[in-house]
Protein backbone atom coordinates (compact mmCIF):
# COMPACT_ATOMS: atom_id res chain seq x y z
CA UNK A 1 0.00 0.00 0.00
CA UNK A 2 0.97 3.58 -0.63
CA UNK A 3 -0.31 6.48 1.43
CA UNK A 4 -0.55 9.92 -0.14
CA UNK A 5 -1.29 13.02 1.89
CA UNK A 6 -1.99 16.29 0.09
CA UNK A 7 -1.84 19.73 1.62
CA UNK A 8 -1.66 23.36 0.58
CA UNK A 9 -5.09 24.00 -0.85
CA UNK A 10 -7.13 27.02 0.10
CA UNK A 11 -8.82 30.19 -1.06
CA UNK A 12 -6.96 32.59 -3.31
CA UNK A 13 -7.90 35.50 -5.53
CA UNK A 14 -7.60 35.23 -9.27
CA UNK A 15 -4.02 35.91 -10.28
CA UNK A 16 -2.70 34.58 -7.01
CA UNK A 17 -0.56 31.53 -6.23
CA UNK A 18 -0.72 28.36 -4.19
CA UNK A 19 1.67 25.48 -3.68
CA UNK A 20 0.28 22.00 -3.18
CA UNK A 21 2.28 19.23 -1.55
CA UNK A 22 1.82 15.48 -1.67
CA UNK A 23 3.82 13.32 0.72
CA UNK A 24 4.12 9.63 -0.12
CA UNK A 25 4.82 6.75 2.25
CA UNK A 26 4.57 2.98 2.32
CA UNK A 27 5.32 0.65 -0.58
CA UNK A 28 7.92 1.69 -3.11
CA UNK A 29 8.24 0.94 -6.81
CA UNK A 30 11.31 0.63 -8.97
CA UNK A 31 9.80 3.08 -11.43
CA UNK A 32 6.77 5.27 -11.11
CA UNK A 33 5.05 8.50 -12.00
CA UNK A 34 3.40 10.92 -9.65
CA UNK A 35 0.65 13.07 -11.01
CA UNK A 36 -1.75 15.82 -10.10
CA UNK A 37 -5.33 15.70 -11.26
CA UNK A 38 -8.30 17.88 -10.48
CA UNK A 39 -12.02 17.41 -10.36
CA UNK A 40 -14.66 20.11 -10.36
CA UNK A 41 -18.28 19.35 -9.41
CA UNK A 42 -20.05 17.49 -12.20
CA UNK A 43 -16.83 16.95 -14.14
CA UNK A 44 -14.55 13.99 -14.61
CA UNK A 45 -11.13 13.91 -13.03
CA UNK A 46 -8.74 15.65 -15.39
CA UNK A 47 -5.01 15.58 -15.77
CA UNK A 48 -2.99 18.58 -14.60
CA UNK A 49 0.68 17.59 -14.38
CA UNK A 50 2.91 14.58 -13.82
CA UNK A 51 6.53 13.79 -13.16
CA UNK A 52 8.54 10.65 -13.80
CA UNK A 53 10.16 10.07 -10.44
CA UNK A 54 13.26 8.33 -11.85
CA UNK A 55 14.30 10.76 -14.57
CA UNK A 56 12.39 13.89 -13.61
CA UNK A 57 10.62 14.32 -16.93
CA UNK A 58 7.55 16.48 -16.49
CA UNK A 59 4.25 16.63 -18.34
CA UNK A 60 1.55 19.29 -18.30
CA UNK A 61 -1.97 19.81 -19.49
CA UNK A 62 -2.18 22.57 -22.08
CA UNK A 63 -4.46 24.55 -19.81
CA UNK A 64 -1.77 24.96 -17.14
CA UNK A 65 1.44 25.14 -19.16
CA UNK A 66 3.45 28.20 -18.23
CA UNK A 67 1.47 28.71 -15.01
CA UNK A 68 1.94 25.50 -13.03
CA UNK A 69 5.16 23.72 -12.16
CA UNK A 70 5.48 20.19 -10.81
CA UNK A 71 8.60 19.22 -8.89
CA UNK A 72 9.81 16.56 -6.51
CA UNK A 73 11.96 16.21 -3.41
CA UNK A 74 13.42 12.71 -3.37
CA UNK A 75 14.63 13.05 0.21
CA UNK A 76 11.12 13.77 1.44
CA UNK A 77 9.22 11.55 -1.02
CA UNK A 78 7.15 14.59 -1.77
CA UNK A 79 5.81 16.06 -5.00
CA UNK A 80 4.80 19.69 -5.31
CA UNK A 81 2.55 21.66 -7.60
CA UNK A 82 3.32 25.35 -7.76
CA UNK A 83 0.31 27.14 -9.18
CA UNK A 84 0.70 30.71 -10.35
CA UNK A 85 -1.66 33.09 -12.12
CA UNK A 86 -4.63 31.14 -10.87
CA UNK A 87 -7.91 31.50 -12.70
CA UNK A 88 -11.47 30.79 -11.57
CA UNK A 89 -11.52 27.80 -13.92
CA UNK A 90 -8.68 26.25 -11.92
CA UNK A 91 -11.03 25.85 -8.98
CA UNK A 92 -11.43 22.17 -8.12
CA UNK A 93 -10.42 19.44 -5.72
CA UNK A 94 -6.84 18.53 -6.53
CA UNK A 95 -5.71 14.95 -6.16
CA UNK A 96 -2.25 13.43 -6.09
CA UNK A 97 -1.79 9.98 -7.58
CA UNK A 98 0.90 7.37 -8.06
CA UNK A 99 1.23 5.24 -11.18
CA UNK A 100 3.67 2.35 -11.06
CA UNK A 101 5.78 1.64 -14.11
CA UNK A 102 6.61 3.88 -17.04
CA UNK A 103 5.26 7.26 -18.09
CA UNK A 104 2.91 5.69 -20.62
CA UNK A 105 -0.65 6.90 -20.13
CA UNK A 106 0.53 9.47 -17.59
CA UNK A 107 -2.58 11.55 -18.22
CA UNK A 108 -5.11 8.74 -17.71
CA UNK A 109 -6.45 8.64 -14.14
CA UNK A 110 -7.52 5.01 -14.60
CA UNK A 111 -3.87 4.03 -14.87
CA UNK A 112 -3.01 5.33 -11.43
CA UNK A 113 -2.76 2.89 -8.55
CA UNK A 114 -3.12 5.06 -5.49
CA UNK A 115 -4.72 8.40 -4.69
CA UNK A 116 -4.66 10.93 -1.92
CA UNK A 117 -7.75 12.32 -0.26
CA UNK A 118 -7.71 15.55 -2.26
CA UNK A 119 -7.32 19.19 -1.34
CA UNK A 120 -9.72 21.98 -2.29
CA UNK A 121 -8.51 24.92 -4.34
CA UNK A 122 -10.91 27.84 -4.51
CA UNK A 123 -10.21 30.82 -6.77
CA UNK A 124 -12.31 33.93 -6.34
CA UNK A 125 -12.78 36.32 -9.25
Amino acid sequence: QVQLVESGGGLVQAGGSLRLSCAASGRTFSSYVMGWFRQAPGNEREFVAAINWNCGTTYYADSVKGRFTISRDNTKNTVYLQMNSLKPEDMAVYYCGVKSGTSDFFNNPRRYDYWGQGTQVTVSS
